[in-house]
């Protein structure tokens, strides 16, 4: 999957989006499209920290950060997550609340519900693009909730909650319409703050996870554990620790019980084999640290 084109994407979306629905929200007085405007700017300033977390992972290992840079995406990821979801669900909360107890009218309802409209292909678009990316990875939606791209993880959620957020937005300005009641347009605001700031809940809670240091899933620990414990040389694996350095990169170490009887020579060969065949297999590991007992 090309992360970049994901952020890439919604950046260009979200950028459009956001300029015609602040206007509509100025000129109309409507907080429903207000939120939606927080929303596609959040989304927009969002996807722009990802691809800067993106850049800065990237760098070279040095001196100071042996393992490299990876874990910048997984810091920048909740950044992206608090700004998003958190701050942007409650600027609309407290706006949307503020239009229910002191409602103000409410103009410009068909163009409002045209850009409301126009965010929701948006949306679908948004996670279209996900979803193909996605297919020609060979992956899974299922195996992207559970990954550790949290990122990505983030703009489809995004995308999501944009969707559902829309909806919303459609059927409360329609309300209005129909029955001129300017405080139905404060509730659905606030509606949509309520849904932004648990999905940031949720959202930080794992994002947290793997900032502290996360390991390996038990599957893939065990699957890496089956592969080193079937070479002929290798008595017992002693102990596995690990921790996820970015979404595809990890460290392991291993404390190998080999065979008695092995020479050092022979020691050596089937620690760089055994090595070479976890790299090889689980690309995931960039980092493998090999401790022998013999």
């Amino acid at each position: 999957m090309r992360p970049q084109v994901v952020l890439a994407s919604t950046l260009a979306l979200n950028a459009t989006l956001f300029v015609a629905n602040f206007y509509i929200a100025i000129v109309s007085g409507s907080r429903t499209i207000l939120a939606e405007a927080i929303l596609t700017a959040t989304d927009l300033s969002g996807s722009a920290i990802l691809l800067w977390g993106l850049h800065l992972s990237r760098r070279p290992a040095n001196l100071q950060h042996p393992f490299g840079f990876g874990k910048e995406r997984f810091f920048w990821a909740f950044i992206s997550i608090v700004i998003t979801f958190t701050i942007a669900g409650i600027v609309a909360l407290v706006t949307g609340i503020d239009q229910w107890a002191n409602p103000h009218p409410v103009s410009h309802l068909f163009e409002g519900v045209l850009i409301v409209a126009a965010t929701l292909v948006a949306s679908v678009i948004g996670i279209s693009v996900t979803l193909r990316e996605l297919r020609l990875g060979r992956e899974t939606l299922q195996g992207l909730l559970e990954s550790s791209h949290e990122g990505l993880k983030s703009v489809f959620y995004q995308d999501a909650v944009a969707i559902a957020g829309a909806v919303l937005a459609l059927a409360g300005l329609l309300v209005v319409y129909e029955t001129h009641r300017a405080a139905i347009d404060g509730a659905v605001a606030a509606a949509e703050g309520v849904l932004l700031v648990a999905t940031g809940f949720v959202l930080t809670a794992e994002s947290r996870g793997y900032l502290v240091g996360r390991a390996l899933e038990p599957a893939l620990a065990r699957e890496l554990l089956g592969l080193v414990e079937r070479d002929p040389r290798v008595g017992r694996v002693r102990s596995i620790q690990s921790m996820q350095l970015g979404p595809d990169d990890a460290l392991v170490a291993l404390r190998i019980n080999f065979q008695d009887g092995l020479t050092t020579d022979q020691l050596e060969t089937a620690v760089d084999q055994v090595s070479a065949s976890v790299k090889s297999a689980f690309p995931i590991v960039r980092h493998l640290i090999i401790e022998p007992e013999s």
